[in-house]
């Protein structure tokens, strides 16, 4: 994903522990949009075309490694009480680059952005067909967990304690080849002279640089020398093709921790102030990232995800796209500790650990309360995918 997600975060949050420990994926560009192409049992392509309204005669149909079985809409969970003009919100974002199944709708997608929740409830129930989404074997109930894009202050130049530098891409540097690890960059000169002038900005704490780069991208709220305070991001640019190492993983292996949540790391850095390097260069990546100005509209999104479009906060969830393409509404149910959810939501990212026909990854937002959720949510998931009737 060099997309959003993608960056070095492994795009299942089980937790910010599990992230910590089981991370690793490098980041994936922002993907074409795939074939919508799948099977039913008897080799039909997985298209609109010859579907019967009548549920009980519809085949099941096959993509990938999931089988969609179709369903009443009775059996969508809470589906007369979602606030559908969120999800409406993601959608038309999805619409910026749709698959060739739902392109044709994102006309009437757009025309009833200003219509009421009554007339775009009647229309999904007109023109979509829930298919339950279940694996090939096994339960038809999953994993969801959370992600979220993380937010910190910052600072132009060095000094009263913001001194972990974020780095644009070397010039010259050539992302497919190993470059200077994380340690060499801040003991080798020559490193350092390659480094020299290509900061973007400083924060006062080098966990929350670890978290950016695992994470991929991040806003940062700058204060500038002239103390005027810009709202950036800091978007995926490339990384020094160094392995992923967790830090959250030495630290159990080495037995220095029972908790390798951040909360737990940055414990233990508090009280090992002396091995804090050498924790940090247990990571030899290294993530470089570029500035987008971020407008007034532009804060009310998130970044791009794996769709190629900005991903909405609560409406936006991460599949895995041999299961589910890329632009599909989805109808997700969960009931956990953490969150009650059932609501309509839109298939626009991806991520390494997110694999299987029942996984998702849950687009929480930004700031702490949203890395709060993600750092928990681990708890059962139901899916349903909306596909297009036949017209």
């Amino acid at each position: 994903m060099d997309g959003f997600l993608s960056g070095l975060r492994c795009a299942a949050l089980a937790g910010m522990a599990a992230l910590l420990v089981a991370c690793g994926s490098a980041p994936l560009a922002p993907n074409p949009v795939p074939s919508e192409a799948a099977t039913t049992g008897t080799a039909t392509p997985l298209t609109p075309s010859g579907m019967s309204q009548d549920v009980s005669v519809l085949p099941s149909l096959l993509r990938g490694n999931s089988r969609w079985v179709a369903v009443p809409w009775q059996e969508l969970p809470g589906f007369d009480d979602d606030a559908l003009f969120e999800a409406w919100n993601a959608w038309l974002k999805s619409c910026e680059r749709p698959g060739p199944v739902f392109a044709s709708l994102c006309p009437e997608v757009r025309r009833l952005s200003i219509g009421g929740e009554d007339a775009q409830r009647q229309w999904l129930l007109e023109r979509l067909q829930p298919y339950r989404v279940e694996p090939m074997q096994g339960s038809a109930s999953g994993l969801l967990t959370a992600y979220f894009e993380p937010e910190y202050e910052a600072r132009r130049t060095p000094g009263a304690g913001f001194d972990v530098p974020l780095y644009q891409m070397p010039v010259g540097m050539n992302s497919r080849k190993p470059w200077f690890t994380r340690q060499d960059m801040e003991t080798l000169p020559e490193a350092q002279v390659a480094l020299r002038g290509r900061e973007i900005v400083y924060l006062a704490d080098p966990v929350q640089a670890m978290v950016l780069q695992i994470q991929g991208s991040g806003r940062v709220r700058v204060t500038e020398p002239d103390g005027a305070v810009q709202l950036v991001r800091l978007a995926y640019a490339g990384h020094n093709g160094q392995p992923y190492q967790s830090i959250g993983r030495w630290l159990l292996d080495q037995g220095e921790v029972r908790d390798a949540s951040w909360p737990g790391i940055k414990a233990w850095m508090l009280e090992n102030p002396q091995r804090v390097n050498e924790l940090l260069w247990r990571n030899p990546r290294v993530v470089f990232f570029r500035e987008e100005r971020l407008s007034e509209f532009d804060s009310g999104f998130g970044p791009r995800g794996a769709q190629g479009v900005p991903l909405t906060p609560g409406r936006s969830i991460a599949v895995d796209p041999e299961s589910i393409p890329y632009g599909t509404p989805v109808w997700l149910a969960s009931e956990g500790p953490q969150l009650a959810l059932q609501r309509l939501v839109l298939a626009q990212d991806t991520g390494s650990a997110i694999r299987g026909a029942v996984r998702a990854d849950y687009f929480a937002g930004w700031g702490a309360a949203a890395g709060e959720l993600a750092g928990r949510l681990k708890q059962p998931l139901r899916l349903w995918v909306l596909w297009p009737k036949p017209l």
